[in-house]
């Protein structure tokens, strides 16, 4: 599946009544998960029933101009997050379960193959339900033209601080060709650099968040001070909110757009990916360095790590963080650091590196010790297709038994010479 996103020009009235059916795809989602609260036994079957009896209820008559499967698409995303909680309850998941909420600002409502109607060019899109939101032009950089429009399964409008787009889920298998080298790299990520390769390479952290900090208060001010408690709010103050919201939405992009470049480049330059399965949500606990881990945006990285890693057929193996900043990657012995310690000095075998090196080069002899472990698991005999793997046990995609001879070739190199650490 690939998603092409155009922003939606119009008139204000249009965007008014793109307004009105992202607020019923709301109702409906918020009255099917009240109806589960109710019931005991509720399935997602009787969830698609409640949409046809909300369209036909005297009390709510809007719910009928919304079209009949943006009304099950809403029910699906209520049942999505029962099942969620629903599986997180079995699985007996530590801390917060989940538990499905209501509503308050929904920004989105989404069509499936009804509803919405594109013109031959491909340059507009009409939406046909009942709030006849009328045609809207296509703005997008993306030639889209020779998606055929049955590959389309899903058709998202979705409201930001500076527009509505449109998003077009396409049914299409994505494959990139890729020349297998025989390169391997262990990353370790970090708050002064963003990344540091076992191989000494660094990529600098930008801190969008920091840098943005200044306009971010001074429109923070503005917004507040124009905000009066217990009355209508002025169009000062809706303005003033609007421009600290674009001012959030700059930063989320430009984080997007760097993790976007970074975990690219990598997977063309290297056949074998090793990081460090971080929780994130545990390390946003420490308040000290809560804003500078968000500001980093390293699940979003790993994210899209894994998903160019399908694309290019290469292989990312997430390692256990534990000891690799403390173990010497030369010799194995632990050498104690504080977070200011910002050098790696071994007093057994006076090897002295930067503390970041230093834990990729272990990060990449633990993924080589687990690679080699599974090769020798199946006799290197592994089909057409190999699983990637991952320390949560996830699957991704993969190599050749060509490419993988060559690889285990490689495995057995390193960990023969190196005693499962990487050289310098």
């Amino acid at each position: 599946m690939i998603v092409i996103e155009a922003k939606l020009k119009g008139k204000a009235s249009q965007y008014a009544k793109l307004d009105e059916a992202i607020r019923t795809a709301q109702f409906v989602r918020n009255s099917c998960l009240r109806y589960w609260e109710d019931r005991q036994g509720v399935t997602r079957n009787d969830l698609q029933k409640l949409c046809s009896k909300l369209a036909k209820n005297p009390e709510s008559p809007w719910v009928k101009k919304l079209n009949s499967q943006a009304r099950q698409s809403s029910a699906d995303r209520a049942w999505q997050s029962i099942s969620r909680f629903y599986t997180n309850c079995k699985q007996k998941v530590s801390g917060n379960k989940g538990y499905p909420k209501y509503k308050k600002f929904s920004r989105s409502v989404e069509y499936k193959k009804t509803g919405w109607r594109l013109s031959p060019d491909r340059k507009e899109i009409e939406f046909t339900d009942g709030f006849k939101a009328g045609k809207f032009e296509l703005w997008t950089s993306r030639d889209w033209v020779f998606y055929s429009e049955p590959k389309i399964q899903r058709v998202r409008v979705v409201k930001r601080a500076d527009g509505y787009y449109c998003q077009f889920l396409i049914q299409w298998e994505r494959k990139e060709s890729h020349e297998f080298q025989g390169n391997v790299v262990g990353i370790d990520l970090g708050l002064k650099e963003f990344y540091t390769d076992s191989n000494g390479n660094t990529v600098e952290n930008p801190r969008y968040l920091r840098l943005s900090e200044a306009r971010l208060r001074r429109l923070q001010r503005r917004v507040s001070k124009r905000y009066v408690k217990g009355k209508k709010q002025s169009k000062r103050y809706h303005k003033a909110r609007k421009a600290l919201a674009r001012q959030h939405l700059k930063v989320s992009r430009q984080r997007k757009d760097k993790a976007i470049k970074d975990a690219l480049a990598l997977v063309r330059s290297n056949d074998l990916i090793v990081f460090e399965d971080l929780k994130i949500n545990n390390l946003v606990k420490n308040h000290r360095l809560a804003k500078s881990i968000s500001d980093a945006s390293w699940y979003q990285f790993v994210q899209w790590l894994q998903y160019f890693v399908k694309i290019y057929r290469t292989i990312c193996i997430a390692v256990p963080p534990y000891h690799t900043t403390v173990n010497c990657s030369g010799c194995g012995h632990p050498v104690q650091k504080t977070l200011s310690t910002r050098t790696h000095q071994c007093p057994k075998c006076g090897l002295v590196l930067d503390r970041d090196w230093n834990a990729a080069r272990n990060i990449l002899a633990k993924g080589l010790q687990v690679l080699a472990g599974y090769l020798n698991s199946t006799g290197g005999h592994l089909g057409t297709e190999v699983k990637s793997l991952n320390a949560r046990g996830e699957n991704g995609l993969w190599l050749s038994d060509r490419d993988i001879g060559h690889l285990s070739r490689l495995v057995e190199l390193r960990t023969d010479n190196f005693v499962g650490n990487p050289p310098l």
